[in-house]
C-alpha cells in the first residue's frame, strides 16, 4: 500500500506519522513544493506553537499523538496547549525526526500539478502513483510559509465543490485616525461589527491598536465577517463599535467623570485624552463614547496577513475525510470548509483530520 500526502504541514505530517504507527510496511511519501517541511507550524502561536486547545474536539486525541512521539506539553489559563519548551522548533523538529525513523520519505521542492482520476500524480519531479492519495495543503493564507491555495484547484479538477473563499483570523484595515495614534496599545473591551448600522456580531477580548487599523484577538475573531462583506461586489458600509469599559455603565462612567473629570485613572492618559477630545469636552458624550466608540473599518489586511483560509472543499462531498467522489482520495486541515476561531481549535482540527485521514486509510486497505 503507498500512500502519497500532498502538503507536508500539520496535517500532512501527522498522516504521514499515523499511518506508518498503524502500519509500518506501508510506503508513505509526502510532497513538499516549499524546501523544507512543517514551514508555517513554526509561525504558530508566535513561534512557541499553540498546538491545541483543552476545549477543542478530539484534543486529546491530538495530545495522545504527540505523546507517542516524546513531546510534553504545557497548558495556559486559557486552555491553549504549547509546548512544554515554548518552541515550535521543538515541535518540529520531533516530527521529522519522527519521520525519518519510520522511513517516510519527503520530498521538498516539490509542485503538483496534476492529479488524474486513477491517482497519478504530476509533478516537477516526476510522475508519482498511488493507492491513496491526501491533500493536506492547507488554504491560500501567508503564501510565502506554503499555502498557495493550489489545494483547492486540485480538487475541483477532481469533482469537488469550493465555497467562497476570504482571509480570516486577520487584522482589520481603518480609515479613522485614532488607531494610528493609538499605535501599540491594547485595550480589553467588547468589540461589535456593524454593516449598514445592522449589528452583525459582539465579542469580548484584546483589541491592539495599529498604524493601519486593528489588531488583537477579538480583531482576529470577527474578521471573518469584514472578509466576507469586502469580497462581495457591494460591500456594506462598516464599523467596529467598541465598548472600552466593558465592566461598568455608562452612568457609573458619568459618576466617575464627574468625580476625577477625565479617564486616565481607567483608560491610560492617551486614550482618556482622544476620547475627551472627540467629546468636546462635554462628559455625558465622554462616557457615551466610551460604551459605543464607532471607529470605520475599510477591510482587511488580506490573504498573505490572515493567520486561515475561510471557506474550502466542502465537508458532505467527504464522509470521515475520505473522498465521496474519487476512490482513493483523502483531504485534510485547512483546505475543508471548517474554521474555528483563535486559541488553538485550527491546529488542532489540522493534526486531528490528519490522524483520522490516516485512521481512515488503514481501516479501508485493510477491508
Amino acid at each position: 500500500m503507498t500512500t502519497i500526502i500532498i502538503g507536508a504541514g500539520a496535517g500532512g505530517l501527522a498522516c504521514a506519522i499515523r499511518l506508518k504507527q498503524n502500519n509500518p510496511h506501508c510506503s508513505v511519501k509526502l510532497l513538499e513544493r516549499m524546501p523544507s517541511a512543517g514551514k508555517k507550524i513554526l509561525a504558530t502561536g508566535n513561534g512557541r506553537c499553540n498546538l491545541s486547545n483543552i476545549n477543542a474536539e478530539h484534543c486529546d486525541i491530538v495530545i495522545d499523538f504527540f505523546k507517542s512521539i516524546g513531546l510534553v506539553t504545557r497548558t495556559d489559563e486559557e486552555g491553549r496547549i504549547y509546548p512544554y519548551s515554548n518552541q515550535a522548533a521543538t515541535v518540529v523538529e520531533l516530527l521529522l525526526n519522527e519521520c525519518s525513523r519510520l522511513g517516510i520519505d519527503i520530498i521538498t521542492d516539490c509542485t503538483v500539478s496534476e492529479i488524474s482520476r486513477n491517482l497519478n500524480i504530476t509533478t516537477n519531479k516526476g510522475i508519482f502513483k498511488a493507492d491513496s492519495v491526501v491533500i493536506a495543503t492547507g488554504g491560500k493564507s501567508q503564501k510565502n510559509l506554503g499555502s498557495d491555495g493550489s489545494g483547492y484547484r486540485l480538487l475541483q479538477s477532481l469533482g469537488h465543490s469550493i465555497t467562497p473563499l476570504t482571509p480570516a483570523l486577520v487584522q482589520m484595515t481603518s480609515s479613522s485616525k485614532y488607531p494610528r495614534k493609538l499605535k501599540g496599545h491594547r485595550v480589553k473591551c467588547n468589540m461589535t461589527i456593524l454593516l449598514d448600522g445592522e449589528t452583525i456580531k459582539s465579542e469580548y477580548g484584546e483589541v491592539l491598536f495599529a498604524d493601519y487599523g486593528l489588531s488583537g484577538i477579538v480583531t482576529m475573531n470577527l474578521s471573518e465577517i469584514v472578509s466576507r462583506n469586502f469580497s462581495g461586489s457591494q460591500p456594506k458600509k462598516c464599523h467596529a463599535v467598541l465598548d472600552l469599559i466593558p465592566d461598568m455603565h455608562q452612568n457609573e462612567v458619568s459618576e466617575y467623570l464627574n468625580k476625577f473629570g477625565n479617564l486616565s485613572g481607567i483608560l491610560g492618559s492617551e486614550l482618556s485624552s482622544i476620547i475627551e477630545k472627540q467629546a468636546e469636552g462635554n462628559p455625558a458624550k465622554a462616557a457615551m463614547l466610551t460604551k459605543s466608540w464607532k471607529l470605520i473599518v475599510t477591510g482587511t489586511k488580506g490573504f498573505d496577513f490572515s493567520q486561515i483560509t475561510s471557506g474550502g472543499a466542502k465537508l458532505d462531498e467527504f464522509d470521515e475525510f475520505q473522498s465521496k467522489k474519487i476512490k482513493g482520495l483523502y483531504a485534510c486541515g485547512e483546505v475543508l470548509d471548517k474554521q474555528f476561531m483563535c486559541g488553538g481549535y485550527n491546529l488542532n482540527f489540522a493534526w486531528y483530520s490528519g490522524i483520522a485521514a490516516a485512521d481512515k486509510i488503514t481501516i479501508y486497505n485493510k477491508v
